[in-house]
């Protein structure tokens, strides 16, 4: 059986669905207007269990997921939605062993995601022109003990990333991405992923017109909604409000040269394109 040890990050849910997440220290206590919970009373209990503060409240205490740690990350800078970061992995083939540079750290919401993907045997390179930026994000992913994994650049990257290239895959998060596009395809490997999130069109626009001159193809822009629902089985319904619009994604590979023009589409548009029109 799996119990809650000292030292392990757990979150802490009431009967409210708030959640708090905490790293177990004996000896020493949760806090809040609901009362008191010593970490002493979690250590060695089973991971699911519920507890109750001193003044009676009861608290489900569950292992964090990473959608978990980078909701509750101290941040200066707005984060990249889990519902995104998530995504973000999977097209861009972030798993253990990858090298990948992340342009453009914020608070480090996802280099936290990247780092949970690459490890145990893959790296993550965050380069940042903002120290302030660099100091939380680093602070971020230690509480998280992910640190390990990560290795914090202070450059401005239009002046190109000081990481001994190749990597695997490159993601710029920052307002002018197409500033170095040029600059990513020069330390991403051949056929390597590409991808960046931007908050309006004029922007990606931008982006497209780099990425077609710098050797990119099988560039697509995509945007993701999530959608709640209220978990009550008699009356089932979307929740009120919704997270909708976070940004626009963008995704591309990495030609070899000499660049085909104009660069390849990606398979979905062309699929898209293909079919024949409806009645």
């Amino acid at each position: 059986m799996s119990t809650i040890q000292d030292q392990d990050l757990a979150l802490l849910v009431d009967a409210r669905a708030k959640s708090h997440l905490v790293k177990v220290r004996a000896g020493q206590k949760f806090e809040t207007h609901h009362g008191i919970i010593p970490y002493d009373a979690l250590i060695g209990q089973p991971w699911g269990c519920i507890v109750h503060s001193s003044l009676g409240h009861p608290y489900l205490v569950v292992p964090p997921s990473t959608a978990d740690l980078i909701t509750h990350i101290k941040r200066s800078s707005q984060v990249i939605y889990p519902k995104d970061s998530a995504y973000i992995m999977m097209r861009m083939n972030i798993k253990p062993g990858v090298r990948v540079l992340e342009s453009g750290c914020g608070s480090g919401g996802l280099t936290l995601a990247l780092a949970s993907a690459v490890m145990p045997t893959g790296h993550v390179y965050s380069q940042e022109i903002r120290e302030d930026f660099i100091a939380l994000a680093r602070r971020n992913l230690e509480r998280a003990g992910l640190d390990a994994f990560v290795t914090f650049i202070h450059a401005d990257s239009t002046q190109g990333f000081n990481i001994q290239p190749p990597v695997d895959a490159v993601f710029l998060d920052m307002p002018q991405p197409e500033t170095c596009v040029a600059q990513a395809r020069a330390v991403l490997k051949d056929g390597g992923f590409f991808g960046s999130l931007l908050p309006t069109t004029n922007q990606v626009s931008h982006l497209l017109r780099a990425l077609a001159q710098a050797g990119f193809g099988l560039i697509e822009v995509e945007e993701i909604l999530l959608r709640r629902y209220k978990p009550v089985p008699d009356r089932l319904r979307p929740h009120d409000r919704m997270i909708a619009h976070t940004g626009y994604l963008i995704f591309a590979r990495a030609i070899a040269a000499p660049h085909p023009q104009p660069p390849f589409v990606s398979p979905s548009a062309d699929a898209e394109d293909d079919a024949p029109a409806g009645n």
